[in-house]
């Protein structure tokens, strides 16, 4: 029986255009997506857009359109981002939807209910940018400017009526909750940020506006509207059919697996989204993973330094395969991590068009001209070539442990690492000098490369989907035979039918000096 499997990006705040650090974090998610769906698991995979707010309120106003119309156009963009990056999304929630609606009055009433909201005054330091409260001693001046140190944006001080979430009365749930449950904040630098955050005492929550109208209204009081993130939050509810809890959706995919977020949102999912969840009494996400941020040459990629790297511009130059798999071996999941087109162009040519791209290339060609463009079947195979197979077999455990523990660099580079044997064993093996004097031999060798070219293929099918279909197209494997199991399965590869034509992969950059 498939195991249900639940994995969710950030809904991203479509204030502006898509930047590279929303594809990050799309990317990271599906790949995780498509290796549950490779293990067999029934893979529910969520993205969409955060709508509301003061900030879309003023962007709005600035170009002088309704909130929804200027909602309608820029989550399209973040929708058609979605096939750009070749995502595998079951679905794309809006902040808007009437769905949605639904999810955050119910949340909104069980809170009432249970007795953790009270209306009164908020003053304090507040960023319209990040849609946060900041306390005193998170916020410094700069240029005669008060800024928060975390993210940079500017803050200002806010008096008005409020409902508050009582915050302050979760902190020992919380806490035992981290203690109980070790991989609930990942990567454990993370966890280590929250507790500190915690133990140091917790604040009631603001969790209502009344000095700006784009929101979804408090029930029974229409001058306010409920704080964003209370809404965002509660997306990855409203997905599921949520407040229907015997709808079979919710009851097959809640709670998440994993929710994937940038460090920047910490605090909102691992602090005020399982107190929320508390106060509902509703069970929490196995697990919140909060990634680094991408540099562009070593700097947080803003406006005024002009060093924004636009993914859609990457992706027309250069390929989603190949900007997929760069970002995937070049930062390390959980940290940050600079990238440059210097560094990509590198990445392409030796990883992927010398190794991987080269490797099989050179292999079926060898085929077509000297084996009648079949296969050879599985026969004589010395130990070198058997260990060689098993080698991956052997390791497909540790590889879906590094899956689930989020080690995604460790599960590339074991990959890659796959690769370069592969292509060593190729070369070692020299099957053009047997063909006159050993042609079983040849056979052997020639079995055992196609043999781990399929296997290196489905794994990294998650991370280059187009390039290792093509791949495995050629040998005639079907969509259905894409799968860690088929990697386990031994003699499985179909001698009787022709290799199909492979073109050239991945095409060497030329330097532009």
């Amino acid at each position: 029986m498939s195991k249900n499997f639940y994995i969710t990006t950030p809904i991203y705040y479509p204030s502006g255009k898509p930047h590279m650090g929303h594809a990050y974090s799309s990317i990271v998610a599906d790949i995780f997506a498509r290796f549950k769906r490779l293990e067999g698991c029934n893979v529910l995979f969520l993205t969409g857009t955060d709508e509301h707010g003061q900030k879309i309120q003023k962007e709005a106003e600035k170009n002088n359109k309704d909130p929804k119309k200027f909602c309608d156009e820029i989550s399209e963009t973040f929708r058609s981002l979605t096939k750009i990056l070749n995502l595998t999304n079951n679905d794309f929630i809006r902040t808007t939807e009437i769905r949605h609606s639904k999810s955050v009055n119910e949340i909104w009433k069980r809170l009432i209910k249970s007795g953790d909201i009270y209306l009164d005054k908020y003053s304090g330091w507040y960023s319209v940018s990040d849609e946060a409260y900041y306390d005193k001693d998170e916020i410094e001046e700069q240029n005669g400017k008060k800024i928060s140190k975390t993210s940079g944006s500017s803050v200002e001080w806010v008096e008005e009526e409020s409902y508050f979430f009582k915050l302050s009365a979760f902190q020992k749930k919380l806490l035992d909750h981290y203690k109980k449950n070790e991989d609930f904040i990942l990567p454990h630098s993370r966890k280590n940020e929250v507790v500190k955050f915690v133990e140091k005492g917790l604040k009631d929550l603001s969790i209502s506006r009344t000095s700006f109208s784009w929101g979804i209204p408090v029930p029974e009081n229409k001058k306010h509207v409920i704080y964003v993130w209370l809404d965002a939050l509660t997306n990855y509810l409203s997905a599921l059919n949520f407040p229907n809890t015997k709808d079979e959706k919710y009851k097959s995919f809640w709670p998440a697996d994993v929710h994937i977020i940038g460090k920047d949102i910490l605090r909102f999912h691992a602090v005020y989204w399982p107190a929320f969840l508390f106060a509902a009494n509703l069970p929490l996400p196995k697990k919140i993973f909060g990634h680094g941020w991408i540099l562009s040459n070593e700097k947080k990629m803003s406006k005024s330094l002009g060093n924004i790297l636009d993914p859609i511009q990457v992706i027309k130059d250069y390929g989603i395969d190949q900007l997929r798999y760069y970002l995937i071996k070049e930062v390390s999941l959980g940290n940050d991590g600079s990238i440059s087109m210097e560094n990509l162009k590198n990445c392409i040519n030796n990883d992927l068009a010398n190794n991987y791209g080269n490797l099989c290339q050179r292999v079926f060609s060898f085929i077509k001209k000297n084996c009648d463009n079949k296969i050879p079947a599985r026969n004589n195979l010395k130990d070198g070539d058997i260990k060689l197979i098993e080698n991956i077999k052997e390791n497909i455990p540790k590889l879906i442990d590094h899956i689930n523990k989020q080690n995604l660099n460790e599960y590339v580079k074991m990959v890659v690492n796959f690769s370069f044997e592969a292509n060593k064993y190729f070369n070692d093996s020299e099957p053009w000098a047997l063909k006159k004097k050993d042609p079983k031999r040849m056979h052997a060798i020639l079995h055992t490369i196609v043999e781990q070219i399929k296997n290196i293929s489905i794994l990294l099918n998650p991370i280059m989907p187009i390039a290792t279909k093509k791949v495995l197209d050629t040998i005639n494997l079907s969509d259905k035979e894409i799968s860690i199991n088929n990697i386990l399965k031994d003699n499985n590869l179909d001698y009787n039918s022709e290799l199909k034509d492979l073109n050239i992969l991945f095409k060497k950059i030329e330097n532009d000096n």
